[in-house]
Order: C-alpha cells, then sequence, then structure tokens
C-alpha cells in the first residue's frame, strides 16, 4: 500500500511539474519559432511559383515583342540570379545571406514589372489569350508573395519579441540559447514611391512664336570688335 502511495505522489509531483513548466511558457519558443519557419516556407513556394511562370512570360512576350530584347534578357537574367542564391535553415537568422535573397527576388520584381508594361506598345499581345492567362498568374502571385511576406514579418516579430520578454527570455537562455532572432523583409526603395510609366513618342512642343515644321530661327553672329 505504501508503495502504491509513493507511486501516486510521484506521478502527482511529475504532473505539477509538467503543468508549472507549461505555464512558465517553456513551449512558447519552440512552437512560435516552427510557426515562423513555417511562414517562411511559405514566402519560398511563392517564389518558386513565380519563377516557373516566368519562362513561358518571356517566350509570349518574345513573339510578339523582338524588339525589346534587353527587358528580355533583364528578366531572364534576374531569375537565373534569384534561383542560383543558396536558401537554407539558416538563413533567416543570417542577415547577410537574407538580404542577399530579399535583393535578388525585390530586383526580378523591377524587371517583371517593366515586361509587363511593354504590352501597352502592342495591341496585339495585350490581346493574346496566353499573355492574358500568365498575367493573371502573375499578378495572383505577386500578391501572394506580398500576403506571406507580411504573414511571415508578424510571426517573425512575434517570435523575436518572445525571445527577449520575461519569462521566456528565461528559457531562450538556458535551453533554447540555439534559438536566434530571425530577420525581416523590409521595403525597397523602390516600393516607396510608384513608378513613372510613359511610351508617349510625342516630340516636345515647339517654342512660343514658331511654326510647326519651320527651320529653328537663325543664331545671331557674334558682334565683331
Amino acid at each position: 500500500m505504501t508503495r502504491i502511495r509513493t507511486h501516486i505522489a510521484r506521478a502527482a509531483l511529475l504532473l505539477a511539474a509538467a503543468f508549472t513548466l507549461t505555464a512558465c511558457g517553456i513551449n512558447t519558443i519552440p512552437t512560435k519559432e516552427e510557426a515562423a519557419k513555417a511562414k517562411w516556407a511559405e514566402v519560398q513556394n511563392q517564389y518558386q511559383r513565380r519563377s516557373d511562370l516566368i519562362p513561358n512570360l518571356v517566350n509570349t512576350v518574345k513573339g510578339y515583342a523582338a524588339q525589346e530584347k534587353s527587358t528580355l534578357v533583364e528578366v531572364t537574367e534576374a531569375r537565373a540570379s534569384a534561383t542560383q542564391v543558396k536558401v537554407d535553415a539558416s538563413t533567416i537568422t543570417n542577415p547577410a545571406q537574407f538580404q542577399q535573397y530579399a535583393q535578388a527576388q525585390d530586383k526580378l520584381s523591377g524587371v517583371l514589372g517593366r515586361l509587363m508594361m511593354i504590352q501597352e506598345k502592342y495591341p496585339d499581345l495585350k490581346s493574346n489569350e496566353n499573355f492574358l492567362a500568365l498575367q493573371s498568374q502573375l499578378e495572383g502571385t505577386e500578391n501572394r508573395i506580398a500576403i506571406s511576406r507580411r504573414d511571415y514579418n508578424d510571426s517573425v516579430q512575434d517570435f523575436n519579441t518572445t525571445l527577449r520578454t520575461f519569462p521566456q527570455v528565461f528559457w531562450a537562455k538556458s535551453m533554447y540559447s540555439s534559438s536566434k532572432p530571425m530577420v525581416l523583409f523590409s521595403a525597397t526603395a523602390s516600393a516607396q514611391s510608384a513608378p513613372t510609366v510613359s511610351f508617349d513618342t510625342t516630340p516636345p512642343p515647339p517654342p512660343a512664336g514658331v511654326t510647326p515644321g519651320s527651320p529653328p530661327p537663325a543664331t545671331p553672329a557674334p558682334a565683331t570688335k
């Protein structure tokens, strides 16, 4: 009987210890860390989806606007650069590596924007069914990228705050010393203002008093001494 009571007492102590540790937030750090990693995986997933769309998009535009070679080359090269950046589990805790990845993706976003604006110069391209389908998919993917980056930032901010606040800071310095703050996405400089794009090829108006098509006024000869 005494042994039974002893086992019961030990079990009760273990349960009490478990509840105490849970109440102190011992599981908070790994829980939030895994949540942030899941958000990061979604960011990568959406960037990969965009990368997969680009070859078909470039080929479609090339069929209607081959003369836009420089922009097509820029997009192809930016895609290659973005896919060549190595990403692993340590990326989100390595500011330099994270910045390299983010900059490569932001550069690709910029040249893709210029590529999509080309359609304004080519009515046939603008009405092409394949181009319209790719455009719709790309726009949807860009929206999902923006959302996934926002969700990642929210989750990382929550996790980083947890590492610095009591009582979790105690666990961060003892049991979870390997858990490091994660890096946030920041807005690019170009994202702070809307781009100005114009395909207007109309020449500027002539100076006041000059009839269009007339020769420019003669420049007076310099005075002789």
